[in-house]
């Protein structure tokens, strides 16, 4: 049976034209990915310039008077455990733990309210307790703190630990005690101190031989919070994706960032990048051409602490840098030949 050469010519024709259908919606599908107006990511809230406020540093405490006090007393509170000596009386060694109440109770005077006085103070009533009662003439009286549960600093945040401390002992007598700064650890420390206002903010540094200006005195009852280090975080086409640590001593810039993320990817986006960044509760965008950047149009912008640089992955570029093209081109070939 032979086939007539009209019919072949027009079954050719309609495989040419799919095939230009099929060309055509791929280049259109190549065209709006390559766009550099598609597939824009989306963020709710306004954009920022790069001029506009971030999150200020915190202010390090100058004021000698805060930051090197004079010495204090133990103050005696509930809960701690003293033993009175009467100089020349052996037999009156009494022991006694202040109650809830404040109180004590010694044999010979009875009850006596501590809570609040300092060692000096107690021990110069009991004296008075003793001469009035006609037990001693002019006692000398001494006191030793065997158990003292709030005589502490308490440490939190990047490291814990209740440290005692009697009268006082230094910042970093504190901080070895409890282990040591951890990497993570920022070099600001804050003291949460009672009957000081403001938080007492003290910069370690990292020049050893200025050290001695940050070994400040802590005292029982202060609080030291050890923040963490800030961190900023890259996703989308880099090449290593995740958490990148501040440095201390020097600020971290996007090309920097970028470098230690192994660097941005043939599929992303760079006229797209953006840096989404906290300002208070709010979260703002910082839009970023970082082709601009790397010809030295635009300033290098230094990161802060909590910044996520996202840079988009253009669908297209992906499948090109992953072999998804070839196959295409392939499966292409492999129907063209089947219809002929």
């Amino acid at each position: 049976m032979q086939s007539h050469p009209k019919r072949d010519i027009r079954k050719r024709n309609a495989l040419a034209r799919a095939i230009r259908s099929v060309i055509a919606i791929a280049a259109a599908i190549l065209f709006i990915c390559l766009s550099p107006r598609a597939s824009k990511a989306q963020f709710s809230g306004p954009a920022l310039g790069t001029t506009a406020p971030i999150n200020l540093p915190v202010t390090p405490t100058t004021d000698p008077a805060i930051l090197y006090p004079a010495n204090r007393d133990i103050v005696l509170e509930q809960g701690d455990l003293l033993v009175v000596h009467v100089y020349g009386a052996a037999d009156y060694q009494p022991e006694a733990r202040v109650s809830l109440d404040g109180t004590i109770q010694l044999p010979l005077i009875g009850s006596l309210h501590v809570d609040g006085l300092t060692l000096p103070q107690t021990e110069n009533l009991i004296a008075e307790r003793l001469s009035a009662a006609g037990m001693y003439r002019n006692p000398q009286v001494s006191i030793q703190v065997t158990e003292a549960p709030n005589q502490a600093v308490t440490i939190s945040g990047e490291m814990h630990g209740v440290i005692p401390v009697t009268g006082q002992k230094r910042l970093f007598d504190v901080l070895s005690a409890a282990g040591g700064l951890p990497a993570t650890a920022s070099h600001l420390i804050t003291i949460n101190r009672p009957g000081v206002a403001q938080p007492i903010i003290v910069d370690l540094g990292t020049d050893p031989a200025k050290s001695e200006h940050a070994n400040v005195p802590v005292f029982p009852r202060d609080t030291i919070v050890v923040s963490r280090v800030g961190v900023i975080y890259l996703l989308g086409a880099f090449k290593n994706q995740g958490a990148i640590p501040l440095q201390q001593n020097s600020p971290l810039t996007l090309m920097q960032a970028a470098s230690l993320g192994g660097g941005m990817g043939f599929e992303g986006k760079l006229d797209e990048m953006r840096v989404i960044r906290t300002v208070g509760y709010d979260r703002k965008v910082l839009d970023i051409n970082v082709k601009k950047v790397m010809q030295g149009k635009t300033p290098d912008p230094i990161l802060q602490a909590d910044d996520i640089v996202l840079l988009p992955t253009s669908a297209m570029k992906a499948a090109i840098k992953s072999g998804g093209l070839a196959t295409l081109s392939s499966i292409g070939s492999v129907l063209i030949l089947a219809f002929r």
